[in-house]
Parts: structure tokens; sequence; C-alpha cells
């Protein structure tokens, strides 16, 4: 059944026409009336909704009933991402929601490429923000990867600590994946930029707590750490 994220308060027996750009989607399956979708709007759960009407641009829906569906992790993870040109950038977002990541938060650090401020901010942020949605409507989730506004890595560094696990990704660094505590409940990883942290970026990182880990031989690209991080904390910690 197809499956769509609407920011709207949901409830059973509401009545109401889709957004434009669902309506559009729905319009494009060449869904009729009378066939049933799902929605959520990230707060938990799904509804079923069944289409009631349909119009050249709108489509008008009647909620069914809900389900109190969780896939959420028990892991919260957070994921510091330098970063990168568009294409990979993008696909880091795409692939952490994917994965079951909590939190995203972009960076910008020495040797970022792209850079971002005021209204291309806040405009590159919608633009994740609607990836993250996307994919939460293909993988089934029912919340969205929440994405953070943008911050350079020396405002972040220079938050308050949390309890969570911290880990600093890094060629060079001095504890190997194996070695890491037998259990986590809450992490937060630093994946640096195309060019990687600087020397001087990767000590503000330890300096704040984070410890230098060594995923294995071979250095990844970018766009490859979130989904790969991902996957691997998720297998060690949560629900994989």
């Amino acid at each position: 059944m197809p499956r769509f994220y609407i920011d709207l308060p949901l409830s059973i027996g509401q009545s109401f026409d889709l957004p434009e750009s669902v309506a559009r989607h729905v319009q494009v399956l060449r869904l009729q009336p009378s066939e049933e979708i799902i929605l959520f709007n990230g707060q938990g759960g799904e509804f079923t909704a069944q289409i009631a009407a349909m119009g050249k641009k709108t489509v008008s829906v009647a909620v069914l009933s809900f389900a109190a569906v969780d896939r959420e992790s028990p892991l919260r993870i957070t994921l510091v991402q330098a970063i990168s040109a568009a294409d990979r950038m993008d696909y880091s977002v795409q692939k952490a929601a994917e994965l079951g990541v909590a939190v995203l938060q972009p960076v910008i650090s020495q040797y970022c490429q792209q850079r971002y401020s005021g209204e291309r901010a806040e405009k590159r942020l919608a633009h994740w923000q609607a990836i993250a949605a996307s994919a939460a409507e293909q993988c089934g989730r029912t919340r969205l990867l929440k994405i953070r506004p943008i911050l350079t890595l020396a405002q972040f560094l220079a938050q308050p600590n949390s309890d969570e696990v911290k880990l600093l990704l890094c060629p060079t660094g001095a504890v190997a994946w194996a070695s890491l505590p037998e259990k986590v409940a809450s992490v937060c990883v630093l994946i640096g930029p195309e060019g990687g942290y600087s020397s001087e970026e990767d000590s503000q990182a330890i300096a704040a707590g984070y410890t230098s880990v060594l995923l294995g031989p071979r250095i990844l690209r970018t766009e490859s750490v979130a989904p790969v991080i991902a996957g691997l904390l998720q297998s060690r910690y949560g629900d994989f």
C-alpha cells in the first residue's frame, strides 16, 4: 500500500484534501477513489486512509484507522556529517534515514567544498528534509530523521557534552572498531568531508571527548561512511 508523509495533524474520521505534492504523487500512481493509502506525520504510528474523490489537481481522503506501529531503532544514532558536494550529501541523508539514524547534524569544517549560510542554508536544509521524508515513505519509518540547522564544527564541539558514546572516524584512529564497548544506547559519530577533518579539528574533537576510531585498512569516500557506520552500529547495538 503506498505510504505518504504529510506534515499535518491526523485523526480517525478526519476528511481533508491532501497537500498538492502528495496529491500529485497519488495521481501519478493512478490510484482511484475507494483505494486505500497509508499516511504518517512523523509523530509515530500510521493511518490508513481511503481516497474519497479526485479532481484535476486535488485528492480528498478520509482517515479510517490508526496503527501504533513503531519501527524506530532502540539505538539512538546521531551523525555529525561535514557537508559534502550536493549529490554526495543527498546520498548521505537518504541512507541515514533508511538505516534508522535519529539525528543528522550538518557541519562546516576546514576542508568542506560546500559552505551554506543565510537563505542558501535554509533552502538546503529544506531540501535535505524532503529527502529524509521521501526515504521514510519508502523504508517504512514512522518518524523522520531529524536534521538540525547547519553549524561550524567548532560551534558543534562547543555545545555541552552529553552521556552518549562519542566517536571520531579517522584513517589514523587510535582505537579499532572491535574495541568499542559491548553495550551502547546512544552514540554520536563525526564524519569528515571529502578531504577529511584537519589534524587540528581531530585534536579539537578528541579534546571534546571523542574517541578516534579506525574502521579498517581502507579509506572510504565521505558518502560511503554514513551508511557503513549506521549499518555497523545497528548490527552491533540496534535492530539489525
